[in-house]
């Protein structure tokens, strides 16, 4: 890359942040974040009566995250072909489809609360695989996505590179099992 290009990507006030720092604030936003869900989701009593519109937002969620997964791969083919601008923006923007998706999720999980799976048989293992393995990725995605940001915005795309190494299959996994358990959780509707 271009000492131009690579000045004009990088955002001083993040630049100047210490490794130390910003890898701290990144752990502690994130593991707010996910207890902050787990309560949400298991804790919290849920209202008695909710809004119609409350029940369309697993569609919603599904849609946003395919959208992530397309913008992923897309910005992955990108990188590839050494189309920084692009890669940039195409990231910028599964990271946008996707802080519109957990938005969305806590909407309806503050209302819904705990979905339970109504599958019997053989199929309730296979669920339960693929939503444990979600959910334990899910608590590291969101620290490896900032601590990327925090490289490629400070300039630091050597080390950027290797975190991303970690963090693309990781959000592409999240993002397509959280479409497999939604149509999951439907077929049984």
């Amino acid at each position: 890359m271009d000492k131009k290009l690579n000045e004009q990507l990088t955002v001083r006030f993040i630049k100047e942040l210490s490794i130390p720092k910003a890898i701290g604030t990144i752990l502690l936003i994130s593991t707010f974040a996910f207890l902050f869900l787990i309560w949400l989701i298991y804790f919290r009593e849920t209202a008695d009566t909710t809004a119609a519109w409350v029940g369309q937002l697993p569609a919603l969620n599904a849609l946003l995250n395919s959208a992530s997964t397309l913008f992923i791969i897309a910005g992955f083919v990108a990188i590839k072909k050494k189309k920084y601008l692009a890669h940039m923006k195409l990231m910028l923007t599964a990271f946008i489809t996707s802080s519109l998706f957990l938005i969305s999720y806590l909407v309806y999980h503050n209302f819904v609360g705990h979905t339970p799976f109504p599958g019997e048989g053989a199929i309730r293992p296979v669920y339960f695989t693929i939503l444990i393995s979600h959910i334990i990725l899910s608590a590291f995605v969101v620290p490896l996505v900032l601590t990327s940001y925090y490289f490629a915005f400070s300039g630091k795309f050597k080390t950027h590179r290797k975190v991303s190494m970690w963090t693309l299959p990781i959000w592409l996994y999240v993002s397509v099992t959280g479409v497999v358990i939604f149509f999951m959780l439907n077929a049984y509707v």
